[in-house]
């Protein structure tokens, strides 16, 4: 299977180096990695050219976000006749072999549209960050199957999933039938459980193949994990997964589990001297209900007091 990685660059510095090492590590090889460069200015997408020169560098021109950059490097995948698109996190490093190991399952059973191994935290890789993911419909809509759990028996294996998350997973290309990877309204965040549900819908089966693993530092091209930038997204976005995918069921829980629980998560944060988050979830939430979208502009630093 002729396998293309995507890794997205947005000033990432030696991360996004460490993530492409271990692409150019996997055996057999990859048939070709690219590097998708969202405008940085870190000087990151030079040393890649310098150091990495087997690395095929593609600059978008702008900061196109994580479903933007991806989607286009999959047009390039595509030109390269890849089978397969792995799109990675550029925080996320590969076990040797994951890629071969994650592209046999998707040999092994034609239903399979995608599959992602098991994620451990890279800062303590005892801990599972995700093994799948699973439409919830409350809190941020998704949950991370296994998240902060010890690594185990349960989790290495073969598993059905709702949603394989978008730092590290492997698409079968024709069952993308010519359409984007991602959704780029999406911007980041949320966009690969609107892909899961794109591919359910269509018919298609979502894995975890547990044998095979790869580490993540979550969130770091953002800030880390709970930080304003990130829940003011995932506050917006999840408002147009529901107008796309929800019904009056959906809208009633995530009401209830999201909305509702603001003003608590508000008042601890405000003792925890961390506010500005759950404020920003707020606004978020409250954009997204105006119609609005995420875009380069809205998540520079200082775009608001809250970030």
């Amino acid at each position: 299977m002729r396998v293309v990685a995507i890794v997205v660059n947005w000033n990432g510095g030696a991360q996004t180096l460490r993530c492409l090492e271990s692409l150019l590590a996997q055996e057999p090889p990859l048939a070709k990695v690219l590097l998708v460069d969202n405008a940085s200015s870190d000087g990151s997408c030079e040393r890649v050219r310098r150091e990495l020169p087997q690395v095929e560098v593609l600059q978008t021109g702008g900061n196109l976000g994580y479903s933007g950059g991806n989607n286009h490097g999959a047009r390039r995948a595509r030109e390269l006749g890849a089978e397969a698109i792995l799109i990675a996190n550029n925080d996320v490093t590969f076990e040797r072999g994951c890629v071969a190991g994650l592209a046999a399952a998707l040999r092994a059973d034609a239903s399979l549209a995608a599959v992602g191994p098991l994620v451990l935290f890279s800062d303590d890789p005892r801990r599972v960050w995700a093994a799948g993911g699973v439409l919830s419909w409350r809190q941020n809509l998704s949950d991370l199957r296994g998240f902060g759990q010890l690594d185990g028996e349960e989790f290495r294996k073969t598993t059905s999933v709702d949603y394989v998350p978008g730092c590290a997973v492997l698409l079968r290309v024709s069952a993308l039938d010519g359409s984007d990877v991602f959704d780029d309204r999406y911007f980041a965040y949320t966009e690969d459980v609107d892909l899961g549900m794109r591919l359910r819908r269509a018919g298609h089966g979502l894995a975890c193949v547990g044998t095979q693993r790869a580490w993540h530092a979550p969130s770091s091209s953002t800030g880390g994990g709970y930080n304003p930038r990130r829940k003011y997204m995932m506050g917006v976005n999840s408002v147009h997964f529901l107008r796309t995918w929800g019904g009056a069921r959906e809208w009633l829980r995530f009401f209830v589990y999201d909305v509702l629980t603001l003003p608590l998560l508000i008042v601890d944060g405000y003792c925890r001297g961390n506010s500005k988050a759950p404020l920003a979830k707020a606004l978020g939430i409250f954009h997204g209900l105006q119609g609005r979208y995420v875009g380069p502009e809205t998540v520079k630093s200082g775009a608001t007091p809250l970030w």
